[in-house]
């Protein structure tokens, strides 16, 4: 049997799904990952991503922090994929308890997903740090050089976790909890080596473990079905 159609038995026979899910799972949706060959590393810029997507970068350098995160996390029109539908319509059915992620761009719920634990938070909220009035995407995209709040003229933080900021622990034991009661854990588009989300899989205790990715992940050895391709391809056929 194909890993495939092994993974297609563990679906239907399940009803307490979790899935895990990195930038893989957009790639298909047209952005760009940190680390694949034509991901945000390879760009050209006078800082790489990471220094520039740190807090005390955002702190020194906010024309610049700007500057990249218009032109790399927000600059795009991106839409869900065949993974984000097929989770979305696995939730609807009862199947599926809640969707975990690392990635920033909302596609999850673009797809209809309401159960979304987003690790990393996300670029359609931001918020002023001096009175906490909110502020959609097309705030930040529009305005020139670096938002302040059009209330109080205080500075606009995109609600995403930097790089030197800790995660928010009410989503993370949120997380912690729903892995420890699935029945089937599904983790896909992630090469399983960012702390301390990776670290997420080891609260699973079932014996259905799924990896799916384009290439082998870290953790491909204590899995109990690995499943290799584009995750879209591979969901399409489910």
């Amino acid at each position: 049997m194909s890993p495939v159609e092994q993974l297609k038995q563990m679906i239907e026979g399940s009803s307490n799904i979790v899935f895990f899910g990195g930038a893989g799972v957009s790639t298909e949706s047209g952005i760009p990952d940190f680390r694949s060959v034509d991901g945000l590393y390879h760009q050209k810029y006078d800082y790489p991503p990471e220094t520039i997507l740190s807090h005390t970068f955002y702190r020194r350098k906010p024309e610049e922090f700007y500057r990249f995160y218009r032109d790399k996390l927000i600059g795009f029109e991106a839409e869900p994929n065949a993974a984000h539908k097929k989770l979305a319509q696995w939730e609807r059915e009862g199947k599926l308890k809640a969707v975990i992620t690392q990635n920033i761009d909302g596609l999850h719920q673009a797809a209809g997903s309401k159960k979304v634990l987003e690790l990393h938070g996300s670029t359609l909220r931001n918020y002023c740090e001096e009175c906490g009035k909110f502020f959609d995407v097309e705030y930040i995209r529009n305005f020139g050089g670096v938002p302040v709040c059009d209330a109080c003229g205080g500075a606009v933080k995109p609600d995403v976790v930097l790089y030197e900021e800790g995660l928010d622990q009410q989503v993370l034991s949120e997380a912690v909890s729903f892995i420890k009661n699935a029945d089937v854990l599904i983790v896909g588009g992630t090469s399983l080596v960012v702390y301390p989300a990776a670290g997420l899989i080891d609260y699973y205790s079932g014996n259905k473990l799924v990896l799916v990715n384009k290439t082998a992940t870290a953790r491909d050895d204590v899995a109990d079905l690995v499943v290799q391709g584009a995750i879209g391809e591979i969901f399409s056929q489910l």
